[in-house]
C-alpha cells in the first residue's frame, strides 16, 4: 500500500509543527557519544522559555491527509456509509482522549463527536456536542465549535442531536452502514487485546454478559433502523493504518526521541537502593516535560526475581546490588507511540554472566537491523542471524532463537497502539515497505533473576531502515560510562 496522498481541493489546514525543523533526524547520523550533551534532558538548566509548550496533537498533520484518509475509506465501503464514534467524556472527570480511528480519519479530539463517512456520496459529517464556551472548557480551539467544517476540512457539521434523522435519510437512501465490531482503541490500548479481555471478563461472565460498545451500537442501529444492513469495516480501516505516512512517521520519530531521553534520565539515575516507584515516576516526568501527554503503556520495570513476568510493572522493588534490569517504557506524542527497552545492571558494572548474554543479544540486534530494507523479508533477516549465531558458535536450534530467527527480530507493529494493529499481515515471508513501524526486539530470558531485551522503534525507508529511538548507549562500554553521571534523583535529592 503506497504513502497516502493530498488534496488540494479541502479547505485551509490547520498543520504546525513542534519544533521548525525535525531535530531528531539530524541527532540520528551522530554517535552515542556525541548525543550525551544534547540528550540530556533535565539534567540541563535553561529558562521558561527553553521550556516544549504544549501543541494541540490534531494540528501536526494536516488537513488533506485527513481528507485523503476518508477518501481512501470511502474507496472501500462504495455501496455504504461508515459510521466511527468517537470517546465519550470520563465519567469521573479524568483527561480526556480521543479514540484512536476516530482521531485517524479526523484529527478531532472532541468528546461525545462521530464521523460518519459516506462511500456513495464520497462526503463526511462531524457531529459534534460542545459550543464555544464547552469547547475553551475542553482546551479545545474555539474554531472547531463556531466553524467546524472549515477548521477541520470536513464537509459538514451537525449538532448530535441531529444525528439519527441524517441516518434515518441515508439509510433509506443507501442502507448499508458499517462500523467496526471491535473496541475502540484509546491510549494504552490494542483493539484486539482489548476485545479478547472484554469478552473474557465481562461477556462471557454469567454474572455479567455485556457487550462491548461497539456490538452494542449494532443493535441499537438494528433497532431504529431495521431496514439496514449493518457490516464490518474493522479489516479495511487496520489495513489503512498499516504503512505509516511521512507526517505519522515523524509523530513516531518525536514520541522515540522523547522516550529516548526519558531512558537516559532514568539509566543515570539507576543505583543500588534507588526504589523503581522513583524511577518509574522520573520516566514519566521526563516523557511529559518534553511533550508526551502519556505514557504508551506503563512502564516496565523488571528486576531481581521479576524477570519471568515479562510485563511487570508493579514498582515495588527497592534495587539491590547484583540486579540486572530491564527497562521496557515509552511514551505517547501526539496519538503516536514508540516502543523502547534498555537492559543494564543496578550498579552500573556488568558481571561476566550478564555481559556475555547482553553482547549475544547487542550482536543479533546489529544483524537485524543491518539487513533490514524495502522487499526483503523478516525471514530472510532471520536467515542472516541464523548464519551469524552458527559463524559465532552458537546451536542456532536453541528454543532461545527459534523467534528471532523465524521473525528477524520483529515482535510487533508500533503506531497508535503500541502494539498496532495490521490486519493484513501474511506473515514472516511477506515483504517490508517504506513507512513500515515496528518493534525491533531481542528478548532473551536467561535465569529467573537474569533475561537481557533489547528493542528500538525502526521504520522502513525507501532505501533502507531508520532507528527512530537512535541515541542510546547499546554496548557495554558506553552504558558502564553513562551510568557513571548523575541522575536528576541525585542532583535533586530529597
Amino acid at each position: 500500500m503506497g504513502m497516502l496522498s493530498t488534496s488540494s481541493s479541502t479547505p485551509p489546514n490547520r498543520a504546525m509543527t513542534r519544533h521548525s525543523a525535525p531535530r531528531a533526524k539530524t541527532l540520528l547520523l551522530l554517535p552515542f557519544v556525541a548525543l550525551t550533551p544534547v540528550l540530556s534532558g533535565c539534567s540541563s538548566e535553561g529558562p521558561p522559555a527553553a521550556e516544549v509548550p504544549y501543541v494541540h496533537p490534531g494540528s501536526l498533520v494536516e488537513n488533506s491527509e485527513y481528507a485523503a484518509r476518508r477518501q481512501r475509506l470511502m474507496d472501500e465501503i462504495p455501496d455504504g456509509i461508515a459510521i466511527i464514534p468517537g470517546a465519550t467524556s470520563h465519567l469521573a472527570g479524568d483527561q480526556f482522549f480521543q479514540s484512536n480511528d476516530f482521531f485517524y480519519f479526523s484529527g478531532v479530539e472532541a468528546p461525545n463527536a462521530w464521523l460518519v463517512v459516506d462511500g456513495v456520496n464520497r462526503t463526511s459529517t462531524l457531529f459534534l456536542t460542545l459550543d464555544e464556551h464547552d469547547a475553551r472548557g475542553e482546551g479545545l480551539p474555539p474554531e472547531l465549535a463556531t466553524d467546524p467544517a472549515a477548521f477541520t476540512g470536513i464537509e459538514a457539521a451537525h449538532p448530535v442531536e441531529e444525528m439519527q434523522a441524517v441516518l434515518a435519510d441515508l439509510g433509506r437512501e443507501i442502507g448499508v452502514f458499517y462500523l467496526s465490531h471491535r473496541p475502540e482503541e484509546l491510549p494504552g490500548m490494542n483493539t484486539n487485546e482489548v476485545f479478547n479481555a472484554y469478552q473474557r471478563t465481562i461477556t462471557d461472565n454469567a454474572m455479567d454478559g455485556r457487550l462491548t460498545r461497539e456490538l452494542q451500537l449494532a443493535d441499537r442501529l438494528m433497532e431504529l433502523f431495521p431496514g439496514v444492513e449493518i457490516r464490518d469495516c474493522f479489516l479495511p480501516i487496520q489495513v489503512m493504518r498499516k504503512v505509516k505516512s511521512p507526517a505519522e512517521v515523524d509523530l513516531v520519530r518525536e514520541a522515540a526521541q522523547i522516550g529516548v531521553k526519558a531512558h537516559l534520565d532514568f539509566m543515570r539515575s539507576t543505583q543500588v537502593g534507588m526504589p523503581e516507584q522513583a524511577l518509574a515516576a522520573l520516566f514519566e516526568f521526563v516523557s511529559k516535560r518534553e511533550g508526551a501527554r502519556s505514557l504508551a503503556y506503563e512502564t516496565i520495570i523488571m528486576a531481581g526475581p521479576h524477570h519471568p513476568w515479562g510485563h511487570y510493572h508493579k514498582h515495588d522493588r527497592t534495587l539491590e546490588d547484583g540486579d540486572f534490569i530491564i527497562l521496557d517504557a515509552g511514551p505517547d506524542y501526539a496519538y503516536y507511540n514508540a516502543d523502547i527497552s534498555t537492559s543494564f545492571p543496578a550498579n552500573g558494572r556488568f558481571t561476566a554472566e550478564q555481559r556475555e548474554l547482553y553482547e549475544l543479544g547487542l550482536g543479533i540486534h546489529k544483524v537485524c537491523l543491518d539487513n533490514y530494507r524495502p522487499g526483503t523479508t523478516f525471514a530472510a533477516v532471520g536467515r542472516e542471524v541464523e548464519a551469524w549465531l552458527t559463524e559465532q558458535g552458537y546451536d542456532s536450534s536453541e528454543n532461545r532463537f527459534r523467534g528471532l530467527i523465524r521473525w528477524g527480530c520483529y515482535n510487533h507493529p508500533i503506531g497508535m497502539a503500541t502494539h498496532d494493529v495490521m490486519a493484513s499481515m501474511t506473515g514472516p515471508d511477506e515483504p517490508l515497505e517504506p513507512g513500515f513501524v515496528f518493534a525491533c526486539d531481542i528478548n532473551m530470558p536467561q535465569t529467573e533473576t537474569l533475561g537481557i531485551r533489547i528493542e528500538d522503534t525502526v521504520v522502513i525507508t525507501e532505501d533502507g531502515y531508520e532507528n527512530l529511538s537512535a541515541g542510546l548507549p547499546r554496548t557495554v562500554a558506553e552504558i558502564e560510562a553513562f551510568m557513571r553521571e548523575d541522575g536528576l534523583l541525585q542532583k535533586v535529592g530529597r
